[in-house]
């Protein structure tokens, strides 16, 4: 069942702001592999050797590769393996023995979409292991979320296209018992969407949806998705929670054609104050980078659109993290295609409530991001992969300068 939630925008603006105005966080650029595929399909945090620091990860067309914390030095954990190209990947402990696994999702863009896991090789150096999870077409986002009130989180996959149905299915996996052996079993949670680019799990809360009566540590969370019809919430049915419904909380761009609907990707980040935010690209590979302000209950209290800018080209990545210690998450914006020219951009909400725009580069053609802090000292990094640039860079957070 579908519901529709029907707001008025409160206020609509455009803001540009000069990087002078301001103290912006100061970033030191790291390349730490110019070339590791044609594409790098996605970067993530994790702590593959189990030493407590946190190594990277790359997936490029037909491998997956890993650089060691604290010398980044490369190894490539799996080549040639999956059906290209690889396409996705999450990090997880999937057979409950104390060290990371890996999530791949595989045949992008049409080739079957494969989903697996792998598990560590024999030693440090040997390539990983490959267990089949399903096949989903299109197969083109993963993450970890508990959506289904489990003991532990579920694999949830978001393929572009539809596959059997009219619209794209949205999957959540629990693990089996035995992962390696055992059936993987789907919960679809949705197939009514379209031109689905993008997931995210959180908590009601975080969109300004009410509480239910579970307890926070035992509610579930929901699935906001980034698609044609916009920003949706996929959540438990409150008269079933076995059935899950879809409630529209943002349309995004409103264009004439497919292409130009709704929105490609989707965070939220919160104010110093406590106030949450969702930040979206829009369209899908869209122009403009965009934040909703929420109200304490969404349906009581629209939110603010203000977008951040028009001039993305193939806007791609996105996430919201406080990365200069003010408790005010920034906004962080990679694109692909130059105008004129590729990179990655920082928004940073002023006390006045504008936005100040920091250019962080112009050396990657950013296909994926993720922030997390890498090197120890407490401040979020960057780390960042390209397409037409082919490369991974890390931009370590030099505190405001």
């Amino acid at each position: 069942m579908r519901i529709a939630i029907a707001f008025v925008c409160l206020a609509t603006s455009l803001t540009w702001a000069a990087t002078g105005h301001a103290q912006s966080v100061s970033f030191e650029a790291q390349v730490i592999d110019a070339a590791p595929g044609k594409v790098v399909y996605a970067v993530t945090a994790a702590d593959i050797d189990n030493d407590g620091r946190q190594d990277l990860v790359a997936v490029t067309e037909d491998s997956v590769h890993w650089y060691q914390a604290p010398r980044w030095r490369k190894r490539t954990l799996l080549s040639g393996v999956t059906i290209a190209d690889n396409v996705c990947v999450a990090p997880f402990d999937i057979d409950r023995n104390g060290h990371i696994d890996l999530a791949l999702g595989a045949g992008w863009p049409n080739r079957g979409g494969t989903i697996q896991w792998l598990s560590p090789g024999q030693t440090i150096d040997h390539p990983w292991n490959v267990h089949e999870i399903a096949a989903e077409a299109w197969t083109h986002r993963m993450r970890w979320g508990n959506v289904l009130s489990g003991e532990e989180p579920q694999l949830i996959v978001s393929p572009l296209h539809p596959s059997i149905r009219d619209g794209a299915r949205l999957l959540a996996f629990s693990i089996p018992k035995d992962p390696r052996h055992n059936r993987w079993r789907p919960t679809v949670l949705d197939e009514s969407l379209h031109r689905m680019h993008n997931h995210l799990c959180v908590a009601r809360t975080d969109v300004g949806l009410p509480k239910t009566d579970t307890s926070a540590d035992a509610a579930p969370q929901i699935t906001l998705t980034a698609s044609q019809e916009g920003v949706s919430a996929v959540l438990p049915d409150h008269k079933n929670p076995k059935h899950f419904r879809r409630v529209q909380l943002l349309p995004g761009a409103t264009g004439d054609s497919p292409a130009s609907q709704g929105a490609g990707e989707v965070r939220v980040g919160q104010f110093a104050n406590g106030k949450r935010f969702v930040a979206t690209v829009e369209p899908m590979h869209g122009t403009h980078a965009v934040v909703y302000e929420m109200g304490e209950f969404f349906a009581a209290e629209p939110p603010r659109r203000t977008v951040l800018t028009d001039q993305l080209r193939g806007g791609h990545a996105l996430w919201c993290a406080d990365l200069d210690g003010d408790h005010d998450d920034e906004v962080v914006v990679g694109y692909r295609e130059p105008n004129p020219l590729v990179g990655i951009l920082i928004f940073d909400r002023q006390a006045d409530g504008a936005w100040q725009e920091q250019r962080l580069t112009a050396q990657v053609a950013c296909e994926d991001l993720v922030v997390a802090d890498f090197n120890g000292d407490g401040l979020p990094d960057i780390l960042a992969g390209g397409r037409a640039t082919h490369n991974v860079v890390l931009f370590v957070n030099q505190g405001v300068r």
